[in-house]
């Protein structure tokens, strides 16, 4: 670097001391003023008025003379030309950007005092949606209407429905607490102007009728049939006496429920019989001729129970005429059975569970459904889904003999000899009778059979 460079940088150096010296007096200057304008408002801000000097570089040195000279042209509110991204601020900048901090930043309003007032006022009515009790609102509306009609806190107990069962009791202390109690009674009042205008109009339905409204309505003749413009009439005569939601229609009602428990002016109530003659019910239903009450016949009633007769009387035809057949006998285990024979059993197919007795000539086994009738059944011993409806059949001949025919598609095993489906077999006496894991035992009534054969050889010739 040459003389001269040395000698302008020297030069450049020193103006940019003195332009920073005259720039801290003025930033100093500039915070007493803004401090003594901003007394009493914002508190004193405490800064340091030490200038830290250091070592420039090259190119921040070109900047701040370039700076400093378009200061001096435009003046102290002249805007600074942006510097290169990158580059560090210069003290001057920092002392600006601290200037411009520093004035006082006006306090937020505060609000006013009625708007305030307004805003808690408007939160309010949320608090009454608080959980007031087993008293709903409109409950209180109900017990309100009809202490009003009649004074009695009694009737209104009997004669209101509210929403859930009070005793009188309940129903007192409700009513001394809307009339005494502030708190209660504000409460209820907000919740009941929360009421939706059809609820209301409902409720007030259902007022009770006063002793006023109840003499006016028993000058109604009962004898008189009088039409829904009777009572528009008496409504129309007599405003003030009856209730604001009255209809034409709720007065009728209300006369009728008069008339019924003799009620009106015209009416007398009959005395009960004097003695012990009272008439029961079932006295009085025995004064009544059924001659002369209206048999109102029924024909799908008639329908059904001729279609129940009907099929009863075929399932007794049907069991009448299995009678001439010898039946099958079937014991349970009780350990008291009967005997095996007697003079009209041929023979006895004996199981774990039940004994079958043969008494005719002829029986058929299986299994018994709806629709197939057999004689022997054999579901009534165990498990019999393998056994087909027609199992089998056994056969007594004339010279003695029991054969048994397999008619079913599984085999039946005679003392472990299986007997397929179309052959028959030889049955003796306690003969062990297999079908589908279900065992018997056959045993013959010798007697009765000596008899027999000794019949059949009478009437066989010689």
């Amino acid at each position: 670097m040459d003389k001269d460079a040395q000698g302008l940088l020297d030069s450049s150096l020193m103006a940019s001391g003195t332009a920073s010296r005259s720039e801290d007096e003025e930033s100093l200057a500039g915070q007493k003023r803004s401090s003594s304008q901003a007394l009493g408002t914002i508190p004193k801000r405490r800064s340091s008025s030490r200038f830290i000097k250091r070592k420039k570089f090259d190119d921040e040195l070109v900047e701040s003379s370039l700076a400093k000279s378009s200061t001096r042209a435009k003046g102290a509110t002249g805007v600074e030309p942006g510097r290169c991204s990158g580059s560090e601020p210069s003290s001057s900048e920092k002392k600006k950007v601290s200037k411009a901090l520093s004035t006082p930043v006006p306090p937020s309003p505060a609000p006013a005092p009625g708007l305030t007032k307004r805003m808690k006022k408007s939160k309010q009515p949320l608090q009454v949606t608080k959980d007031l009790g087993r008293w709903k609102p409109a409950d209180d509306l109900l017990l309100i209407n009809a202490v009003l009609q009649t004074n009695d806190l009694t009737s209104v107990h009997l004669g209101v429905k509210f929403s859930c069962r009070f005793t009188l009791r309940e129903v007192q202390e409700r009513w001394y607490a809307l009339l005494y109690d502030p708190v209660i009674s504000k409460l209820a009042c907000q919740a009941m102007r929360q009421l939706h205008p059809e609820a209301i109009a409902a409720i007030q339905s259902k007022a009770l009728f006063s002793k006023a409204e109840e003499q006016l309505l028993s000058k109604v003749g009962s004898a008189s049939q009088p039409s829904l413009e009777t009572f528009q009439d008496l409504l129309h005569r007599h405003p003030d006496a009856f209730y604001l939601s009255r209809t034409a229609k709720a007065l009728q009602s209300h006369w009728q429920l008069m008339k019924q428990y003799y009620l009106l002016e015209d009416q007398t109530v009959h005395p009960l019989p004097k003695g012990d003659q009272v008439l029961n019910f079932s006295d009085a239903e025995d004064l009544i001729d059924d001659s002369k009450l209206k048999d109102m016949r029924d024909e799908v009633l008639e329908h059904e129970l001729t279609v129940a007769d009907r099929r009863q009387k075929r399932e007794i035809r049907q069991l009448e005429q299995e009678l001439h057949k010898w039946q099958v006998l079937v014991d349970s285990i009780t350990g008291m059975s009967s005997p095996d024979f007697d003079n009209q059993t041929l023979a006895v197919l004996r199981g774990r569970m039940v004994r079958y007795l043969m008494r005719s000539r002829e029986i058929t086994l299986g299994r018994a459904t709806k629709d197939n009738q057999i004689d022997v059944d054999l579901s009534l011993e165990g498990p019999a889904w393998k056994i087909s409806r027609k199992q089998g059949v056994i056969k007594l001949k004339n010279n003695g003999d029991f054969f048994i025919a397999n008619e079913g598609r599984r085999p039946i095993y005679i003392d472990g000899r299986p007997v397929l489906c179309g052959s028959k077999w030889r049955l003796s006496n306690n003969s062990v009778v297999e079908i589908a894991s279900l065992r018997f035992v056959f045993l013959i009534n010798q007697d009765l059979i000596t008899l027999i054969r000794a019949e059949a050889a009478k009437i066989t010739p010689q």
